[in-house]
């Protein structure tokens, strides 16, 4: 018998790779969504109302659930926050592999390892962080993957931003002392499902080995597209003296030990 997958938020960019290698490694994989129905996600499910996310898992009996769902935009603190606390309740006897954010984290010049503690400077961190909070106390058994930039496949929110300033039809620009470590989404799903299938609980930094900086993560992005890279607007944290985190990495030591999937450079994914 095939073992059970629900994946909250599988309409999303990391939801819907994460339904599809789910599904190609011998899952049987459900999808929730919260306002269109898609190929990948087939179930309503709104994380802000805990009867209906209890409902919904009552119903499936999944084995495994990946809590891949975000709120419609970075502020919304229901879904974010809430909503990830909901889930965990309702999951508290299930499998539960729950995706974090390096967003947690202030931002400075050392790596930050699994036992570093939160310190978010803005909104969507706190959430993220009060998540991890809910979580571990309502699934102590659960892990909790703190991530980093997800992109590789074209539809990762850098990339699109990417293309977007260079034709113009977006205003900003991309930071030149902002850095992370990102991770390619295909490599990013199938480290989550890797998880899914063992009994590994706590926190796992689960990113790419490279740092870089937001622009020059853009630069790559347009060298493989095609694009003209000098089109690209940038700017710096300091000079706008904006309160932002700028130089987090994540130690990958711990997940290169216990993960079989291969977390590729980002040089690598976008040559």
């Amino acid at each position: 018998m095939k073992r059970r997958m629900v994946i909250t938020g599988g309409s999303g960019s990391l939801g819907r790779r994460l339904v599809a290698r789910a599904s190609a490694q011998g899952w049987d994989v459900t999808g929730t969504y919260l306002s269109t129905p898609s190929p990948t996600a087939t179930v309503h499910l709104d994380i802000r109302d805990p009867a209906q996310v209890r409902d919904v898992l009552t119903r499936l009996r999944p084995d495994a659930v990946v809590h891949a769902a975000a709120g419609r935009d970075r502020n919304d603190w229901l879904s974010t926050a809430d909503g990830a606390g909901h889930v965990a309740a309702a999951a508290s006897t299930i499998r539960l592999v729950h995706v974090s954010s390096d967003a947690i984290f202030a931002g400075s010049t050392e790596e930050y390892d699994e036992d570093a503690l939160p310190d978010p400077v803005y909104r969507y961190g706190a959430a993220k962080a009060a998540a991890e909070t809910a979580v571990r106390a309502a699934a102590p058994d659960s892990t909790i993957v703190r991530t980093s930039l997800i992109l590789g496949d074209g539809n990762g929110a850098h990339e699109i931003l990417t293309r977007d300033l260079i034709a113009g039809r977006a205003q900003g620009a991309l930071f030149t002392d902002e850095i992370r470590k990102p991770v390619h989404v295909d490599d990013l799903a199938d480290a989550l499902i890797e998880l899914a299938g063992t009994d590994h609980h706590g926190i796992l930094n689960v990113a790419g080995p490279q740092a870089v900086s937001r622009y020059d993560l853009g630069v790559l992005v347009a060298r493989r597209e095609g694009l003209d890279p000098a089109l690209i607007p940038s700017a710096s944290l300091a000079g706008l003296g904006l309160r932002r985190p700028a130089d987090v990495r994540l130690a990958l030591g711990r997940a290169q030990k216990l993960l079989s999937t291969h977390l590729r450079p980002v040089s690598e994914f976008l040559a």
